[in-house]
C-alpha cells in the first residue's frame, strides 16, 4: 500500500530537517553528548561499577583514592566511588530538568498564549506580574525559598518551577502578539472558531520551534541553578549523590585531592554544554529567535 501524501510530505520534512540538523557538527555533538548522559542516568545500576556506593556505604581504607584503573575518578572522603555517584548523579539533575520544566514550560506558555491573544487587561496583569519575576535574579529567588522551606531536592525543585515560568510566558507573549493578526487567525474567526480552537489549535503549533528550543537551552540552566543550591546545602543531602553536593564536600579538600571535586564539576559541564549545544542546533534548524 503506498505512502498518502500527507505522510510522504511529513517524512520528507523530516529528512531535510535532519539532514539540516546533521550538517551542524556542534548540533550533531550536542545530541550524542544528550543522549549519552540519559542512556547513563536510565541505566545506572548497570553501568556503575560500584552501584552500592551510592547510598550511605563507607570504605575509610580506600577514602581519598587517586584516579586509578579500578576507580577511574578515584574515591571521595568516604571511600566511595566516585565514577560510580556522578553516574546516579546524573538521575538527579535529569529529575530535577524533568520536573521544574514539566510544570513550569506549559504554566508560562498558557499564560503567555492568554496575554499575546486577549491583550488589554488580561495582558497588563498578566505580563506586569512577569515583569516583577523577571527583575529578581533566579538564583537568588531560589535561595530564598529554598531557605524558607527545609532544605530538600522537593523543595529546590518546587523553588525553581515557582521562579521559570516567567521566561516562557514573556517568549511566548511575543511570539503570539505577532501571530494573532495573521491571515489563517482571521480565516479561523471569520469561519466561527472558537478562542480554545484558535489558542491550540492555530497558535500553540506555530510556538512549537520557540519552545522547543528555549526548552533546550533552559535545560542546562536548570541543571547549573540546581547545583548551585545543592553546592550551598540547600538541595538534596547526603549520601544522596547529587552533583553540586558532591562537588562541595570535595571542595573541602582542595588542592590535594583535586579529583573529589574536579570530576563532578566536569560532569555537570558536560551536561549543560550538550543541552546548549542542541540547543543552537535546534535554534539554526527551526530558524528561530530566543532571548
Amino acid at each position: 500500500m503506498s505512502l498518502t501524501t500527507p505522510r510522504a510530505d511529513r517524512l520528507r520534512a523530516v529528512r531535510r530537517a535532519w539532514y539540516r540538523f546533521r550538517r551542524n557538527p556542534a548540533a550533531v555533538v550536542g545530541l550524542a553528548m544528550v543522549l549519552l548522559v540519559f542512556v547513563v542516568a536510565i541505566f545506572a545500576p548497570l553501568v556503575a561499577p560500584f552501584p552500592e556506593h551510592v547510598g550511605g556505604f563507607v570504605d575509610f581504607r580506600n577514602r581519598h583514592q587517586p584516579p586509578s584503573w579500578t576507580h577511574p575518578f578515584g574515591t571521595d572522603n568516604a571511600g566511595r566511588d566516585i565514577l560510580s555517584r556522578v553516574i546516579f548523579g546524573y538521575r538527579i539533575s535529569l529529575t530535577l530538568v524533568v520536573f521544574v520544566l514539566g510544570l513550569a514550560v506549559p504554566f508560562g506558555v498558557l499564560l503567555g498564549l492568554l496575554a499575546g491573544y486577549y491583550g488589554g487587561w488580561v495582558e497588563t496583569v498578566i505580563m506586569r506580574l512577569t515583569d516583577v519575576f523577571l527583575a529578581i535574579p533566579a538564583l537568588v529567588m531560589a535561595l530564598a525559598i529554598t531557605a524558607a522551606l527545609s532544605p530538600t531536592l522537593l523543595n529546590s525543585m518546587i523553588a525553581l518551577a515557582l521562579l521559570w515560568w516567567n521566561w516562557h510566558t514573556r517568549l511566548i507573549y511575543t511570539t503570539v502578539a505577532s501571530l494573532k493578526h495573521e491571515e489563517y487567525v482571521e480565516a479561523a474567526k471569520v469561519a466561527g472558531a472558537s478562542d480554545f480552537h484558535i489558542l491550540f489549535r492555530e497558535l500553540l503549533p506555530n510556538c512549537v520551534s520557540v519552545i522547543s528550543v528555549k526548552t533546550t537551552l533552559d535545560a542546562g540552566f536548570v541543571i547549573l541553578i540546581g547545583a548551585g543550591l545543592s553546592f550551598l546545602g540547600l538541595g538534596a543531602q547526603p549520601p544522596t549523590p547529587d552533583l553540586g553536593t558532591m562537588v562541595s564536600s570535595g571542595a573541602n579538600y582542595l588542592p590535594e585531592y583535586w579529583w573529589g571535586s574536579i570530576f563532578p564539576g566536569l560532569a555537570i559541564l558536560f551536561t549543560i554544554l550538550g543541552f546548549n549545544l542542541l540547543g543552537d542546533g535546534l535554534r539554526d534548524l527551526l530558524d528561530v529567535e530566543v532571548n
